[in-house]
């Protein structure tokens, strides 16, 4: 007779041993589930990376041109000669892979910033095609330069003069993919029937279309001169259209970047950390550029009143008849550190850029 002794019972290595085959077997399926899904695994919550295209080529440390396309009025000029100064402060860090630098002037005609920043002057768009949105010119000025200009670095950063970098920027873009910062209002899957007006179903999924703007972005300079004539053609077909120019607004250009890249099959890698916004970031951190878009508000205990003029405030649009004066006051105690740096940042470059006040 033989008499079983434990029955129903596994020796506790073989549970070890079990769990550790099922732990496998699980990993090894949810890798080949979000694979097939095209998801990217990140083990870092902090990645600053939001999201890679398939097949990410291997870049290296190699130099772009920064190009930033301006007007000659008084508000875009005292923006770009602070953008100027702190490009010319971190080219020169380590860690720093920032090679020449151009102000593509789209006015047509010269201006009395020609010998303080390297300018190249391009035409403006024919009278009233622009229909009063001036931003309608960028994709036609960069068209123009990319045509005459001799510029001798392989990759290019398209910056805006509301730009101040704040740490050393190296070239986030890999080979062929271009690095982009990733605009919480760029929302095409939203707008998907506006967007199949220029990128059809054929094209692919709306999700082709990457949620940025031309700016900032690190991208090769034989891919955007690719893309800049469509990227022109989609943002005039854009602004002619009035359910598209109602839906878009300010961002329509930004929109019709967004499109052309995908209809050129072009993804970016989306660098959260390629800019921050104050005041709603909050920190610098290791972000590379401020992007000052947004009034700066606050009381005097350091609260934001967002939409209602602060005791205490910043906002590049109280300018725009000519530069803010040197030595702005600081803002109040528990203002987010973000703010207090773009400030300090704008202080220091007033006060060293020679004839400072002058429009």
């Amino acid at each position: 007779m033989i008499v079983r002794k434990n029955v129903g019972r596994a020796s506790p290595f073989l549970l070890v041993l079990l769990a550790f085959g099922f732990f496998i077997g699980t990993y090894n399926l949810c890798i080949l589930v979000m694979h097939k899904s095209g998801r990217s695994i990140s083990v870092d919550s902090n990645d600053p990376i939001v999201s890679r295209p398939d097949g990410l080529s291997v870049g290296g440390s190699v130099k772009f041109h920064v190009a930033l396309t301006a007007t000659d009025a008084p508000y875009s000029k005292w923006q770009c000669r602070i953008m100027y100064y702190w490009y010319k402060k971190m080219k020169e860090m380590p860690g720093s892979d920032m090679g020449g630098f151009t102000r593509v002037l789209h006015s047509g005609n010269p201006d009395n910033l020609m010998d303080e920043i390297p300018t190249m002057i391009v035409d403006p768009l024919p009278d009233g095609l622009d229909q009063g949105y001036i931003v309608l010119n960028r994709p036609w000025a960069f068209v123009q330069w990319l045509e005459k200009a001799v510029i001798e670095e392989e990759y290019i950063l398209m910056a805006e003069p509301d730009h101040v970098f704040v740490n050393p920027l190296p070239n986030l873009a890999h080979g062929d993919n271009p690095a982009a910062f990733p605009f919480f209002y760029i929302k095409p899957a939203e707008h998907e029937k506006i967007v199949r007006k220029y990128y059809p179903e054929e094209m692919g999924p709306v999700t082709n279309v990457d949620p940025i703007g031309n700016s900032p972005v690190i991208i090769k300079k034989s891919i955007l001169e690719k893309i800049a004539p469509t990227w022109m053609n989609v943002s005039l077909q854009m602004k002619d259209d009035p359910e598209t120019d109602k839906a878009f607004g300010w961002v329509l250009e930004m929109y019709g970047y967004a499109v052309a890249s995908a209809l050129h099959g072009v993804r970016h890698i989306l660098r959260d950390d390629f800019m921050l916004q104050p005041p709603w970031d909050l920190e610098v951190g290791k972000k590379f550029i401020i992007h000052y878009t947004y009034g700066c508000d606050y009381n005097m205990k350091g609260e934001l009143t967002y939409g209602k003029i602060g005791e205490w405030r910043f906002d590049k649009r109280s300018h725009l008849q000519g530069p803010p004066p040197k030595n702005l006051s600081l803002p109040p105690p528990g203002v987010p550190e973000s703010v207090v740096r773009l400030v300090k940042a704008v202080n220091e470059a007033t006060a060293n850029i020679p004839n400072w006040d002058t429009p």
